[in-house]
């Protein structure tokens, strides 16, 4: 059934799909956990409903899938795409049967995922036949999407807009400067966004810099009118539609 999915992300989530105009929403991820348990151990322990995005190809993935499952995170698994490499990344030119082997590979790595986002992927996200058959199998395994948008160029959300598989899309990278003072900045725009729009989607990376400034501003955002939400309430309150910044009329412009 026709955005089945996306109305069970509703039911869940217990909010409107349109923001009232008085409402601000936030999600945040962090990319690149299973690699170092101290790291990811910090990351868990952030305030709020943060989403963990666990690589498939690092030592403590596993693990530190099911801790955060148990701590009640929203766990996605941060697949590898071009130009990642590893045994799990999708490349373009690779059959759909080999892409199909990788992601079930790499969804056995990082049990209780409940969606996926692309880890770097430039190239990957920008391909349509490969894009369009993951959210096929994205909606028939009742998983969600999140588009990173590391391109200008991606397909990925036109794709799962056109396939009505839950998703949304980032808004927001808070540290690709690595200084408090940088990624404050980077939060202080997502702020900003998400009261000029309704809603952001940021992501963030597990460095310490980016913990330090989440740890002591995500407790300020209540106060400053920003509600932190989990990914499926952030789906649920986008209902599929396009963001200004990456489309017109809720449709995505890459289509």
């Amino acid at each position: 059934m026709r955005y089945l999915l996306c109305l069970l992300f509703c039911l869940m989530a217990g909010i409107a799909q349109a923001a009232p105009a008085n409402k601000a929403y936030m999600s945040i991820i962090i990319d690149d956990l299973g690699q170092s348990p101290e790291r990811d151990s910090r990351t868990l322990a952030l305030p709020g409903p943060v989403t963990m995005a666990i690589m498939p190809d690092t030592p403590h993935a596993t693990d530190f899938a099911r801790q955060a499952h148990k701590a009640g995170k929203t766990v996605i698994l941060h697949m590898p795409m071009d130009p990642a490499t590893g045994p799990y990344a999708w490349h373009p030119g690779i059959a759909i049967e080999e892409l199909a082997r990788r992601l079930d590979a790499a969804l056995v790595k990082v049990p209780y995922a409940a969606g996926i986002n692309n880890h770097m992927g430039s190239r990957m996200t920008a391909q349509r036949e490969p894009m369009a058959w993951l959210m096929g199998e994205l909606q028939r395994r009742h998983l969600f999407f999140v588009d990173s948008r590391t391109s200008a160029a991606t397909v990925a959300a036109a794709e799962a807009q056109a396939h009505d598989v839950a998703h949304v899309s980032r808004d927001v990278f808070l540290d690709d400067v690595r200084t408090p003072e940088a990624i404050d900045a980077q939060l202080q725009q997502g702020i900003a966004l998400a009261r000029k729009q309704g809603s952001a989607v940021l992501i963030g990376h597990p460095y310490p810099q980016t913990l330090a400034v989440l740890e002591s501003q995500i407790p300020r955002l209540k106060q400053l009118g920003i509600e932190l939400v989990t990914l499926p309430q952030m789906i649920a309150t986008r209902g599929n539609q396009a963001m200004p910044a990456h489309g017109k009329h809720g449709r995505y412009s890459n289509r």
